[in-house]
């Protein structure tokens, strides 16, 4: 998977990421730090969730956010995402408060605060060429289909979207999108795809 050429404001970018991320950490490390207690006491240990996500280039880095879910437990019935899901978890899930500890991510320069959501590794091999290019810019806490519609959206609609930001890229339109964002998480907007709790998994018959 190739990267896509540089633009001015890519550097700037990436300059303003490290910059807002520190700042982020610092200054919510309150928040943070009662999350943290929060997820250990509903959910247990770990309180952060890590799993491997390709992002620029389709390079493979470690994910970090907190849990949401119970731990597999097939004795209890907990398998699906539905019953490993909290009460607790899903207000973390709909106040996007889970996405904190990937401010780490972006001040490191895994991600970025607006691109293409990072996805499943094993989704690599299911994309299209022109799928394939949502690789060519660092993923983001959010982007422009997180913005328009959050997990409500199908994937065909999802990845043009990915794509059209990988082509479109600019201060405005990351303004855009993070504005956007503030909207749907205040409004409770696209949490979940309609029938599930989460989001579909690409590759579905009903995705």
């Amino acid at each position: 998977m190739r990267r896509a050429a540089p633009r001015p404001y890519d550097l700037a970018k990436r300059l303003l990421d490290a910059a807002g991320a520190a700042v982020a950490l610092v200054a919510l490390s309150p928040v943070i730090a009662v999350t943290a207690v929060l997820v250990a006491v509903d959910l247990g240990r770990p309180v952060i969730f890590a799993q491997p996500r390709p992002g620029l280039g389709g390079r493979v880095f470690t994910l970090y956010k907190f849990r949401s879910m119970r731990a597999v437990d097939e004795a209890r019935g907990r398998v699906t995402d539905a019953d490993r899901l909290t009460r607790f978890g899903r207000i973390l899930r709909a106040s996007s408060l889970d996405e904190l500890p990937s401010l780490w991510n972006v001040f490191r320069g895994d991600m970025s605060f607006v691109g293409p959501r990072p996805l499943l590794v094993e989704y690599l091999e299911r994309y299209t060429p022109e799928q394939a290019r949502r690789h060519e810019v660092r993923p983001g806490i959010t982007g422009l289909a997180q913005a328009s519609g959050r997990n409500a959206l199908g994937w065909e609609e999802r990845f043009r979207l990915d794509v059209r930001y990988v082509d479109e890229r600019s201060a405005t339109l990351d303004l855009r999108v993070l504005v956007a964002t503030v909207r749907s998480v205040v409004r409770r907007e696209g949490i979940s795809a309609e029938g599930h709790v989460t989001m579909r998994k690409f590759g579905d018959p009903d995705a």
